[in-house]
């Protein structure tokens, strides 16, 4: 396999039964299992792993490690103590997202997984600013693979943990709702050797991407490259919440930030949809979608996905003051909002 990348990566995982492999950002892992709906209630049991080894694995080395990594991205990492998960992002010079970085220290290196596929633009970037500091960069997503799993139980492998949608130290929610529908949410990523991989799930249960992404939907959580584009910036997602840090400096594309954070609004907001399911056909993510009386498009669908308790339910990037009363439509489906991002 390519050191830097997974673009034809099977995982050995979909060899067990039942496994259908996902398309898209996920292919290379299983969409799921058979039974989708039954996947989404033994996750919610804490009783299943998810295979996200078609994740990326990036490692930083070197006593320099925090510090330089947090002069570059969003997050406060100069003090970040060993066994502690937190996420930071890298901005554009115009503060929109071009990556979502997983971080924990071991001590030694901090560990980095990121989003399939962009391990080698992302160490690219990383190498193209390490000028003279003691830093490594090194992709290592040939060697390890990610698993995801809502368990709470210690665990002796390298383990990141979800910190959504808790508030970090200084920074800012762009959401109202309380409680979060996140609230008690349980979710890590453990990162273990790729050769070992059908060894650590052993006899547990396997749950697909559908399962885990029907949850994360539900929970409002974003994914970068699914609830992303070009001109995201983290604000509108109310991502601040997790990945970003106020007052601890500069960095690439911080003007935006302070910029929009002081304004209080950002030019278009998230909300989550509850979809007509009336049909056997959902709407794709990408969809237009549309308000009474407006012939133009007003957002986007980013994420849609079918719960196995609210059923068919998405999440979507609209312009800010589409009326948050307003039913869109996405083609012959109908959507009903709630709004995450205040308007």
């Amino acid at each position: 396999m390519n050191a830097a990348k997974l673009d034809d990566y099977r995982s050995p995982l979909l060899d067990r039964p039942k496994a259908v492999e996902a398309d898209g950002l996920d292919a290379g892992v299983a969409a799921h299992y058979g039974d989708p709906m039954r996947e989404q209630r033994l996750l919610e049991a804490r009783q299943a792993l998810v295979d996200l080894s078609n994740r990326g694995v990036v490692t930083v080395s070197g006593p320099d490690r925090r510090s330089w990594l947090h002069s570059i991205t969003t997050q406060k990492l100069d003090d970040l103590q060993p066994g502690v998960s937190t996420e930071s992002l890298v901005l554009s010079p115009h503060g929109h997202v071009e990556h979502d970085l997983h971080l924990i220290d071991d001590g030694e290196t901090i560990w980095i997984t990121v989003e399939p596929g962009t391990a080698e633009a992302l160490v690219t970037w990383l190498r193209s600013m390490q000028f003279m500091l003691r830093v490594e960069v090194a992709d290592r997503s040939a060697d390890f693979a990610v698993l995801g799993d809502p368990s709470t139980e210690a665990v002796e492998m390298l383990a990141w943990v979800d910190p959504w949608p808790d508030l970090g130290p200084d920074t800012a929610a762009y959401c109202d709702v309380e409680p979060h529908p996140a609230f008690g949410r349980a979710w890590r990523e453990l990162i273990v050797p790729r050769d070992e991989l059908g060894s650590v799930v052993g006899e547990r249960s396997l749950a697909g991407t559908w399962a885990a992404e029907a949850l994360r939907v539900s929970q409002w959580r974003p994914r970068h490259l699914v609830d992303t584009d070009h001109r995201t910036i983290p604000h509108e997602l109310d991502w601040l919440r997790t990945s970003l840090h106020l007052h601890k400096g500069c960095y690439r594309g911080q003007e935006t930030v302070a910029r929009v954070h002081n304004l209080g609004k950002p030019p278009r907001r998230l909300v989550f949809l509850h979809l007509d399911g009336s049909g056997h056909v959902l709407p794709d993510p990408g969809a237009e979608l549309f308000a009474p009386a407006n012939e133009r498009a007003v957002g986007r669908l980013t994420s849609v996905a079918r719960h196995h308790v609210e059923g068919p339910i998405a999440l979507a990037v609209v312009k800010r003051n589409v009326p948050v009363e307003a039913v869109l439509r996405a083609g012959d489906v109908t959507a009903a909002q709630t709004p995450i991002v205040r308007a």
